[in-house]
């Protein structure tokens, strides 16, 4: 018996060992029996969290996994979950595929009286999940105030809850201080802003906290709380348990939201599942991860109650096998309403329970991109969705790093990368035996056989084709120069060769200034804005024709239609009415600087910069950054919002004459 087998073969210098009847990993027992439970993955992990002394040295240890195993068998036969006939099929499953533990675990569940009703393997739960429901829109939150004192006395009574003493003068004054931001606004575009900085210790989570709930519960839906990094995230979900004891009012009440790639794809684990059950995964990895998907709160993969060691526990796949690392939601692939499991989606549950909670507890990043485009889309007056979003009261926890939040998240990039992952969303997997459903799959049925939509979704099919293929890494780091396929990667060769006439030596990422740009860039640059152009044209007629097809259809499209012409279109505004026109924007400034700076844009740096990986060239990027993308911050997330707190333990500059005065700056307070 082992505690987590590929690591402590690494550990030993030794080969992850192959799967074994003869070696039972005590860590996929406990991942069977407590499923999204917390262990740290060693035998004295495992002893703490059932409970018992933690072990001292090697002879304690081996007993410590003994008694663990002992005890990890005797809960699952007492108190299975979620029921014991689930947990048995589960089980039966593994047996067969050969899982060590699996004969012993049957038995254990046998010793008590079962049923024999459960007729499938058991990994089929998303057939068991429960479904989200849509209850319409929110409507505008109210503009009660939050007075100070009360934002004081809510204060006091959370640190009651949490069993701490009474408030310190310091976090008192605080929460008054934070009250500031949840007054209704007096003019158009300028809303309440707090810059506050509080030391560690003060207590600054619950000192925002207070008055958050209080005006939530006056005046609806939602406060955003972001912040910069996941370990923060969990610290102020965890922290709303003083406001929400109970666990199924908070996770009603207080919801955590991330970008697609952070949750599991219901889609991508029924695949791999089909995969597994014909050889080619790991059987047992899907098992116990299809355990967790039944305790799992949220579905969240990257901090959530998935546990970090569970993909190490799935075997290394051979050649050709699928890996864990393909359950997550992939960008550009979710087929949203068109997805089979769409009413059990986590991402979706997530995006709608965010619109009813009291409290979201997001990130710089997700708030920021999220404002610009539905602030892009109101704009053009585009039917609201059931993912827009009302940002109107705001607090920027790590508010230090809000500056270098916004410089990422307006910045573009045009890279192999981001154009071979274009190629995809627009024509699907080309590369046999992986999953990603192209427009027309997607759309087909929506568009007929005939007429304009039609036309413009077999062009702009046809048009993909000139974006980067399959291996167009390879062909980069070729020394053939007949290697690139395709304008794109004409275009990334001689970045390439720009790159290494004029950057610096690095070992990451060689990076120069765009201008001047070789010739060949800047020719490569026309022939590339021109096929994003005719890629632009029919996906911007495939838009409006979806748009019309939403206005036209308000009384006789269902909720599942709706949701499913919601989904791609956003998918395709976002492509055809921001990234695309932003690449060309970029190239054409490239040429217009071929003879000199003329073309450059005062408000943009551009720079080419290369990705190397191994000692070669894997990619090159074409980016563009805001000289101060406070800009473009105040004019999506400060000028809509009605309240905005900034806040840190490292806020301002003591040297300064005014400390505030560089926050004010970097977080577009001024």
């Amino acid at each position: 018996m082992v505690a987590h087998a590929a690591l402590t073969a690494r550990r030993l210098g030794l080969a992850p060992p192959p799967r074994s009847a003869r070696l039972r990993d005590v860590l996929e027992l406990f991942a069977f029996v407590r499923p999204g439970a917390f262990t740290a993955p060693s035998a004295a992990g495992l002893a703490l969290a059932l409970g018992d002394p933690e072990p001292v040295g090697p002879e304690d240890m081996a007993v410590a996994l003994s008694r663990a195993a002992e005890r990890l068998l005797a809960e699952i036969a007492a108190t299975p979950t979620p029921s014991r006939e689930e947990a048995l099929a589960v089980a039966e499953t593994l047996a067969r595929g050969g899982w060590a533990w699996g004969d012993v675990v049957v038995a254990a569940l046998r010793s008590r009286p079962v049923s024999n009703a459960f007729r499938t393997s058991g990994l089929d739960v998303w057939t068991r999940l429960e479904e989200w429901e849509d209850p319409g829109p929110a409507g505008d939150p109210g503009s009660a105030p939050v007075p100070p004192e009360a934002a004081v006395r809510r204060l006091g009574e959370l640190l009651e809850r949490a069993g701490l003493d009474e408030a310190r003068t310091a976090q008192a004054e605080y929460a008054r201080e934070a009250a500031f931001v949840f007054r209704p606004r007096d003019r158009e575009n300028e809303p309440n802003m707090l810059l506050a900085e509080a030391g560690t210790g003060i207590g600054k989570t619950l000192g925002y906290l207070a008055p958050a709930s209080l005006w939530a519960e006056a005046n609806g839906p939602s406060v955003w709380i972001s912040t910069y990094t996941r370990a923060l995230q969990r610290q102020i979900e965890r922290e709303s348990a003083v406001l929400f004891p109970d666990p199924a009012e908070r996770a009603r009440r207080a919801v955590v939201r991330k970008g697609r790639e952070n949750y599991l794809c219901l889609l991508n684990f029924q695949d791999l599942v089909n995969t597994a059950q014909l050889g080619a995964a790991d059987l047992i990895g899907l098992g116990l991860t299809a355990r967790w998907i039944r305790a799992s709160r949220d579905g969240d993969m990257t901090g959530g109650d998935f546990p970090a060691w569970l993909p190490g526990l799935f075997a290394v796949p051979a050649a050709g096998q699928a890996a864990a690392g393909n359950l997550v939601d992939r960008r550009g692939e979710c087929i949203h309403a068109g997805c089979a499991h769409y009413r059990t989606c986590f991402v979706e549950k997530a995006i709608r329970a965010s619109r009813r909670a009291d409290i979201v507890i997001a990130n710089h990043a997700l708030v920021m991109a999220q404002a610009a485009f539905d602030g892009a889309r109101a704009g053009r007056g585009a039917p609201e969705d059931s993912e827009t979003t009302r940002l109107r009261r705001v607090v920027f926890d790590e508010g230090h790093h809000v500056f270098d939040a916004a410089d990422a998240a307006f910045s573009t990039a045009l890279s192999g990368q981001e154009t071979a992952e274009l190629r995809r969303w627009i024509r699907g997997s080309e590369r046999r035996g992986r999953r990603g459903r192209g427009l027309e799959a997607r759309l087909g049925d929506l568009v007929g056989a005939d007429g304009p939509a039609r036309q413009a979704l077999n062009d702009v099919v046809h048009a993909a084709g000139r974006l980067p293929g399959e291996g167009w890494s390879g062909r980069l780091s070729s020394a053939d120069p007949e290697a690139p396929q395709g304008p794109v990667e004409t275009f990334l060769a001689a970045m390439a060769v720009q790159l290494r006439a004029r950057a610096e030596p690095t070992d990451l990422a060689p990076a120069c200034a765009a201008r001047p740009a070789l010739p060949e860039a800047v020719a490569a640059a026309r022939a590339v804005a021109a096929a994003l152009a005719d890629i632009e044209a029919p996906l911007l007629a495939l838009t409006r024709t979806l748009e019309d097809l939403l206005d036209q259809g308000a009384e006789t499209l269902t909720g599942a239609e709706r949701g499913r012409i919601e989904g791609v279109l956003r998918g395709l505004d976002r492509r055809a009415r921001m990234t695309l026109p932003a690449w060309r924007g970029m190239l054409s400034t490239l040429d217009a600087g071929e003879t000199g700076p003329g073309g450059e844009d005062p408000d943009f740096v551009d720079w080419f910069e290369g990705v190397v990986i191994s000692g070669r060239l894997a990619d090159a990027a074409f980016r563009r950054h805001w000289v101060d993308p406070t800009e473009p911050l105040v004019r999506t997330v400060l000028e809509p919002a009605h309240g905005i707190l900034v806040t840190s333990a490292t806020l301002t500059d003591s040297a300064a004459e005014d400390p505030f005065a560089l926050a004010e700056l970097r977080s577009g307070g001024r």
